[in-house]
């Protein structure tokens, strides 16, 4: 079903998202691919920067647009460990983002599928298309670990 190249960028992704964990950020790695070359990466630093809008897929879009100089990024591929937020949903349908590889589900917040499908939303001019479970278990099991820990952390404050 998945190539090793999209295993090798979700790897990308999953390395990532481990840069976040060690910034005390919810673990989430993005990477944008175009003719299987990555050219822009990013995890999330919203603790980090102290803004909530610096989520990895925003942040991976921005950097990807300035490499390619344009506003959408037509072809090109994005790989997430997590199902992306309504925010970062809507900001991959307004890239025009074509491939959307999402390691594991967000039942909270998620909007490709989850909770909303902004990516498949036919009422929108894009639509994206969605491939899940790539390296699932590693992408739930860090994201399981991070808010463990950070229970753990809670309770040990009290």
């Amino acid at each position: 079903m998945f190539t090793e190249n999209n295993i090798r960028f979700m790897q990308k992704a999953l390395s990532l998202a481990k840069k976040s964990y060690s910034n005390d950020d919810v673990p989430v790695g993005a990477v944008i691919v175009l003719n299987n070359e990555i050219i822009s990466s990013a995890y999330n630093k919203i603790e980090k920067k102290n803004n909530s809008i610096n989520h990895a897929e925003v942040i991976a879009i921005n950097s990807a647009i300035k490499k390619i100089g344009y506003k959408h990024l037509l072809n090109c591929d994005m790989y997430i460990t997590l199902e992306p937020c309504p925010m970062c949903a809507g900001a991959i349908v307004l890239s025009r983002i074509k491939r959307v590889y999402i390691g594991t589900h967000d039942t909270k917040t998620g909007a490709a599928g989850s909770l909303y499908n902004i990516l498949n939303d036919e009422r929108l001019n894009h639509r994206c298309e969605i491939h899940y479970g790539l390296l699932e278990s590693e992408c739930s099991q860090i994201l399981k670990d991070f808010f463990k820990e950070l229970r753990n952390k809670k309770k040990i404050g009290k």
